[in-house]
């Protein structure tokens, strides 16, 4: 059975004796929240990392700045058992389907208890949807990733630093995988202190003006690397917000800040669980870069977390040097879509898998890949130019 989907509106819908419902985020009740919580736990225990971007609360922020999320929530035995699912998503025209906050979300997918037999077709047809998209899905998801030929497209890298022995025990890790770069970090964070003032590290900043701070010198690196400014998306900057405002457990923002003299030099804005801290938008003052604020930041993090009662920071998927330097371990995410035949499916196809390709085509060539970041970083400069002028 398919479901029309209308605004604001309860749509139901059965497959395989299991009873779907497509609510709005705000329509969950605590009884829904608290099924979707449980059944996260239980998955985190199989080996789940305990991703925020999992929880309800993201799902919930997600849905006050974009009224087309939704959430299929799922009955076996009829409403008057617990829900034993969770399909947050994003519906456009054609029944495409997007995984929540996708484009932001470092990691997407499913709630749902196992054994239910479902197909990631029939899901999809109960939703209502001709597409669901993803490009940070959680390894394990079977569901979208079936053994053999799948709808996933392409397996990703995110690399991650294990603090659960505590700091020292990290340090020591970074003296034997990195000694150079922990030696360089180390000595730059000193000398920094001499040349500029003292340095001094918040964990946990609750001021909205060092956010705003971030936000710009975040949108100044965009600019500066000829990529697309996020925070110009008013709904990510007002996600970022919200969230930093949090104080759901599962789901909340943890704004990091390095300071020389109170002065802000480099930031980052995080979201945490319990156990995990999701890094996602680090920046610092280009004024101070060759003390490598950022890289000094990250060890800060790496102790302030640990000191939280956080075991892993993921860095988040995508190559670069800093990762390759600091990170102990990788989880692994995915980048495609399950498709079922009808027009949205073909207009997907058309939209996204060109330039898909594309991408992939120069990542796995690196010369082809420097010469891409050099064009970029040539049309951010142009940019910054004309924004000055």
């Amino acid at each position: 059975m398919s479901l029309v989907d209308a605004p604001g509106a309860t749509a139901t819908g059965t497959v395989r004796g299991i009873r779907v419902r497509i609510l709005t985020p705000a329509e969950l009740g605590e009884r829904e929240l608290e099924a979707w919580r449980a059944l996260r736990r239980a998955m985190i225990a199989e080996g789940a990392p305990a991703s925020p971007f999992m929880e309800p609360g993201f799902t919930l922020a997600v849905g006050r700045v974009r009224p087309e999320t939704r959430v299929a929530v799922l009955w076996r035995d009829g409403e008057a058992a617990e829900p034993v699912g969770f399909l947050p998503f994003e519906r456009s025209a054609f029944g495409r389907g997007r995984a929540v906050g996708l484009g932001v979300s470092d990691c997407q997918g499913a709630v749902l208890a196992p054994g239910l037999g479902l197909t990631a077709r029939e899901l999809l047809t109960v939703c209502g949807l001709s597409v669901y998209e993803f490009d940070n899905l959680e390894d394990g998801q079977e569901l979208f990733l079936p053994a053999g030929p799948g709808p996933a497209a392409e397996s990703f890298r995110s690399p991650v630093i294990d603090v659960s022995g505590g700091y020292p025990a990290y340090e020591d890790v970074l003296r034997v995988r990195a000694p150079k770069f922990l030696k360089t970090t180390l000595a730059k964070e000193r000398r920094l202190a001499r040349q500029a003032g003292e340095v001094r590290f918040v964990f946990d900043e609750r001021d909205p003006a060092a956010l705003a701070t971030l936000m710009e010198w975040k949108s100044a690196q965009y600019r500066r690397t000829g990529r697309g400014d996020r925070f110009a998306r008013e709904w990510i900057a007002e996600l970022v917000r919200r969230l930093h405002a949090s104080d759901d457990p599962g789901c909340s923002g943890v704004l990091s800040v390095l300071y020389v003299a109170d002065r802000p030099v480099a930031a980052h804005f995080g979201l945490r669980s319990e156990t995990l801290l999701a890094c996602w938008f680090p920046s610092y003052d280009p004024a101070f870069a060759k003390y490598s604020p950022g890289l000094v930041l990250h060890l800060r993090m790496a102790e302030g977390a640990a000191a939280a009662g956080i075991d892993l920071l993921d860095l988040g998927r995508g190559d670069a040097e800093y990762k390759d330097s600091l990170h102990t371990g990788e989880l692994r995410v995915h980048e495609g879509a399950v498709l079922r035949p009808g027009p949205g499916a073909a207009l997907h196809w058309l939209l996204r898998e060109p330039p898909r390709r594309a991408h992939g085509f120069v990542r796995e060539r690196p010369r082809l890949a420097a010469q891409a970041q050099r064009t970029l970083n040539g049309l951010g400069k142009l940019r910054s130019g004309r924004a000055v002028r």
